[in-house]
């Protein structure tokens, strides 16, 4: 009688299988913690220890060599245009959506979607439908409600409904402010989105958080800083993002972040920009860390596939770019290697702090029973070797081995 084999007892694909143990690593949970092995249950972290011994019996389990290799938490990208944006010079600047293999291929397993200066033809429903394929597809995927306008447009009609009864809508976002593009909202209009958003947070376990859109203008963050000052909304409710657009702004967002807010830098730029101001975010980090800034304030996002408009004196378009996700872990890597920014707390802008800050417990860190989203990085250049979603392989040795469903 043949001895069945494992294949045999159990039918299984080698990148399905539901154990997987990541030997000879250094991990970085973002902390630093040393060599060790790590046994992935399924989708979740089962079992972290100096030594892990693979099972002898009927189990399949696929053991993966991380010799050389530094290990992280998957990368989180909380502001996304997942189904495209732009539009600002006409109906075919409407940027493209994402694809998986954009994300994945960066090293990002966990994507907040928003809808930005269009809230017309980009839509709730539209953007809740992406988010849900993209999980499907097999990386996380939540979204905020509303976009640049006020009053939000919401699925249900409400900002707290949408937040407690909708299951992928974690916060509000992104309103704009100091931007001729923007409502140009009130203290009172901006408070009223702050409350409502608290509240669907708090009565769901989400974060109920406010992402704040600041553009060129020399009003700043003085629109936040009111509302925060006159009523009992803390400054922790709101998340302002491309706080490095322009020096005049990023002083503005050293002052906002020392007094307790968050402060997110953009990390999709081009040269252009950068050569009319905009601060790059990797010297950004290292300038908000000289000037004395609580690490654990500071987010990269990517703002991919947004469009990267410039307008004229006058405000009128000029041209535009499309942003990209990549630029997420391109600017932490040169914040390590080029600005010398311990690789710990650099990986903590697009883990630890963006976990925090959407109230998103399962991911950001390396620790048992959090998700199994991990990315292997190549000691020598910090390279993306491997990326696992959710206990599940989606790049090995530099390739796409899952990819989206019309990739």
């Amino acid at each position: 009688m043949v001895k069945p084999s494992v294949e045999m007892i159990i039918p299984m694909r080698k990148k399905d299988y539901m154990l997987k143990l990541i030997k000879n690593a250094e991990v970085y949970t973002p902390d630093y913690i040393g060599k060790k092995d790590i046994l992935i249950i399924d989708q979740r972290i089962g079992y972290i220890d100096n030594q892990i011994t693979p099972p002898t019996s009927f189990i399949p389990i696929e053991v993966i060599d991380a010799t050389g290799q530094i290990i992280a938490p998957g990368f989180i990208d909380g502001h996304v245009h997942i189904t495209g944006g732009g539009g600002e010079g006409g109906f075919k600047t409407r940027t493209p959506e994402l694809q998986l293999t954009d994300a994945t291929l960066a090293g990002i397993t966990t994507i907040v979607g928003v809808i930005g200066t269009d809230g017309t033809t980009r839509t709730m429903s539209s953007l809740i439908a992406k988010a849900r394929g993209l999980e499907e597809e097999g990386i996380t995927c939540f979204v905020q409600t509303g976009s640049y306008q006020i009053p939000v447009r919401t699925l249900t009609g409400k900002i707290e409904d949408d937040i407690i009864l909708i299951d992928k809508v974690i916060g509000v976002g992104e309103i704009a402010i100091s931007d001729h593009r923007s409502s140009v909202p009130t203290i009172e209009e901006l408070a009223k989105i702050a409350s409502q958003a608290r509240i669907g947070g708090i009565l769901s376990g989400k974060s109920g958080i406010v992402n704040i859109h600041v553009g060129d203008s020399y009003q700043h963050l003085n629109l936040i800083e009111a509302v925060v000052e006159n009523s009992e909304i803390p400054i922790t409710q709101f998340w302002p993002t491309h706080i490095n657009r322009n020096s005049h702004l990023f002083k503005a967002g050293i002052q906002y972040a020392k007094k307790g807010g968050y402060v997110d830098l953009t990390t999709s730029s081009i040269p252009q920009f950068i050569e009319e101001g905009e601060i790059k975010p990797s010297k950004g980090l290292k300038l908000l860390l000289e000037n004395g800034v609580n690490q654990s304030r500071i987010t990269f996002t990517s703002d991919g596939q947004g469009s990267l408009p410039s307008f004229d004196s006058n405000g009128q378009f000029k041209g535009l770019q499309v942003g990209k996700v990549s630029s997420l872990w391109s600017e932490v890597r040169d914040s390590v290697l080029d600005e010398k920014i311990p690789l710990e707390i650099a990986l903590k802008v697009i883990t630890e702090n963006p976990a925090k800050v959407l109230k998103l417990n399962q991911k950001g860190k390396i620790e048992v029973g959090k998700d199994a989203d991990l990315v292997l990085l190549n000691k020598e250049d910090l390279s993306i070797d491997t990326v696992i979603a959710l206990g599940k392989v989606m790049v090995r040795s530099r390739n796409a081995i899952v990819k989206g469903t019309f990739e």
